[in-house]
């Protein structure tokens, strides 16, 4: 069963079984021989999840990443009677704590792996770890951090030249970055969803293990993660508004605008704000000069005509790249717009006109369906609508939007393979009692 280190551990953290049991099928047909009943998965199933998985894989390594905090001995027991060869325990937890899990692991011929996660993240606690008898040391980037692009392997070094115990790292391993992972000096990297949200689970782990063994960068398109604003365009352009309202919990969505006409491009871009009297399209069109290339003009006109955008407005857009708008208010000149494919959002179309006023201001916060919309904001567009993302989480819910097309992708491949979406969900399982 032993492999020389380095190893992959594919990371189950699934909260439905048979989901997570296709999954261990394919990665260990693909060579995997360490095997993780992730933490959902124990917390929806209990410890039978660790128990089927140990009799459909008698020769894999089993891991049971209990994040155990308190009660060492009676939760390490449970997990390695159940047929877990490695139980987790947190590094937060206290000596006593550690120190019981250690034994159990001695009367059950298993292991023990501490995860130093959050404010245990520090040498010391290694030292004080590998002191306490553990086996492993668990490296973990938090999910949240993860979703900010926080990424870095740095603390792995000082890791692994301080203790003389094998290292683990998880926390948003790819194709891209393993080999990175590895040179830091971790011996056991697990994997999460570069290999449990692909479609291809047998190709994504020869891809990891091609990484690995070719000690190469190989490319991917999903599984990663943008760490700068300069990256996040890409990303809003590739998943779907909706994708975006689920990362934001459900909220975000510009209720009552939608695309002027059917086939219109898709939209992201900074907000460039405007707020002007209803009709009055003198500030919108001086807002044209002020946005810079890729930006979205967004302007509050109260949500009622007449209109104050039309073609002009829009061909002078077009000429300077800017990268949509959004009116709350009236638009008129669709058939012209339509031709120009800039992505034009609106509440009201309507043929007439009002004036160029000068009423109103750019660039300050206006109110849109509910929402404070400020300059810097970020909106993106498509056939679902659109919306809003704040200012200070654009590269976090751009990798959470991202986390959840990829979840998708994986849920749209078991249908195809036969299921339903009530059925891989397993949704009536997880309804509220009555």
């Amino acid at each position: 069963m032993e492999r020389e280190f380095p190893v992959i551990q594919i990371a189950l953290d699934f909260t439905e079984f048979k989901r997570a049991l296709k999954v261990a099928r394919d990665a260990v047909s693909a060579g995997i021989v360490w095997l993780e009943a992730g933490t959902p998965l124990i917390k929806a199933e209990g410890m039978e999840a660790v128990r089927l998985l140990k009799k459909e894989f008698p020769s894999c390594r089993i891991i049971a990443d209990m994040k155990v905090m308190d009660t060492g001995r009676m939760e390490a027991e449970m997990a390695f009677k159940a047929g877990a060869d490695i139980v987790v325990v947190m590094g937060n937890a206290s000596d006593g704590t550690i120190r019981e899990a250690v034994e159990a692991s001695i009367n059950y011929g298993g292991m023990v792996m501490v995860d130093l996660l959050e404010a245990a993240s520090t040498v010391e606690r290694a030292k004080e770890v590998e002191r306490l008898g553990a086996h492993f040391i668990g490296i973990h980037i938090p999910i949240d951090k993860q979703m900010k692009g926080e990424i870095s392997f740095d603390f792995i070094k000082e890791i692994s030249s301080a203790i003389n115990i094998p290292v683990a790292v998880a926390g948003g391993i790819n194709s891209e970055n393993v080999v990175e992972a590895i040179k830091a000096g971790a011996s056991i990297v697990i994997v999460g969803g570069a290999v449990t949200k692909s479609e291809d689970v047998k190709k994504a782990v020869k891809v990891i293990k091609e990484a690995i063994e070719k000690k190469k960068v190989i490319k991917t398109e999903l599984y990663r993660r943008v760490v700068s604003l300069k990256d996040v365009k890409d990303v809003f352009l590739k998943v779907l508004t909706a994708n975006i309202s689920d990362a934001l919990h459900r909220s975000g969505w510009l209720k009552d605008l939608f695309p002027v006409c059917e086939g219109m491009p898709k939209m992201a871009g900074k907000v460039i704000t405007v707020r002007t009297y209803p009709g009055d399209w003198a500030k919108p069109v001086e807002a044209i000069d002020i946005a810079e290339k890729g930006d979205v003009i967004v302007i509050d006109a109260g949500g009622v005509g007449p209109a104050c955008w039309g073609e002009l407005a829009t061909t002078s857009c077009v000429i300077k790249k800017i990268g949509g708008v959004v009116i709350y208010g009236g638009v008129r000149d669709v058939e012209e717009i339509k031709k120009m494919k800039l992505p034009v959002f609106t509440k009201i179309i309507c043929p007439e006109a009002g004036e160029p006023r000068g009423l109103g201001e750019i660039n300050i916060p206006v109110r849109i369906s509910g929402y404070i919309v400020r300059p810097g904001d970020w909106v993106v567009g498509d056939s679902d609508g659109v919306v809003l993302i704040p200012s200070e989480r654009v590269v976090e819910i751009a990798n959470r939007a991202m986390d959840v097309f990829e979840r998708e992708n994986r849920i749209r491949k078991e249908i195809k393979d036969g299921g339903t979406l009530s059925s891989v969900m397993e949704l009536l399982k997880w309804e509220k009692p009555k």
